[in-house]
């Protein structure tokens, strides 16, 4: 059975929102400081171990734009052409980049069969809105999280309000640039209890 692990660009307050400057966000390509070949190397590396991609419409219409076709000699667009692309819509209906499948409503159904059937990683980029309905089904098996040093006070964020869980650290890895790679699996044997609001009302008038 393969895992699903979700590879995050990530700042320090939580901000996930256009990383690379491609969706008109004001702070977007907060990335761009901090690309070195220790990151390249990274996410190179993490391309070639994975055996499928699992893909938000946004993310992958991202990718697709600027990716099919194209070869470099690092062979990491070749790689993204030939890795199987599954793709997360409601609203997409036809692809032009090779090796891709749409995944129709109600999704988690034919993301359970992908487990049973891909023995490798299923690695999840960006793609945001489906790592929440992941996170809310449990279905993810690996956070690696690429925190860059810098705050935007403003963006979309990882994990939205109500999100409660609890990871177990298993590895951390800085690089020069002050980027660290922080990996996380869910923690499932402890139970998270949730402070009721009026004790923090209480709390916050003493």
């Amino acid at each position: 059975m393969g895992r699903i692990v979700v590879t995050q660009f990530i700042t320090l307050d939580g901000v996930v929102e256009d990383p690379g400057g491609a969706e008109q966000f004001a702070q977007g390509g907060w990335t761009f400081a901090s690309l070195n070949d220790e990151y390249f190397n990274y996410k190179h590396a993490e391309l070639f171990a994975c055996g499928a991609l699992l893909l938000g419409r946004v993310t992958y219409q991202s990718l697709a734009a600027a990716r099919p076709g194209r070869s470099d000699a690092t062979g990491l667009a070749g790689r993204m052409d030939a890795l199987p692309k599954y793709v997360v819509s409601s609203t997409l209906t036809a692809t032009q980049w090779v090796n891709t499948v749409v995944l129709s409503p109600p999704f988690i159904s034919d993301i359970l069969n992908l487990r049973r059937l891909i023995t490798r990683d299923i690695l999840v980029i960006g793609s945001r809105m489906l790592v929440q309905l992941l996170m809310k089904h449990d279905l993810i098996d690996e956070y690696r999280l690429l925190v860059h040093p810098v705050v935007l006070g403003a963006g979309n964020q990882l994990f939205g309000k109500g999100d409660v869980r609890k990871l177990k650290l298993t590895s951390s890895r800085p690089f020069s640039t002050g980027v660290v790679v922080l990996t996380y699996v869910p923690d499932r044997s402890k139970v998270i209890e949730m402070i009721p609001s009026d004790h923090h009302a209480s709390s916050s008038s003493r």
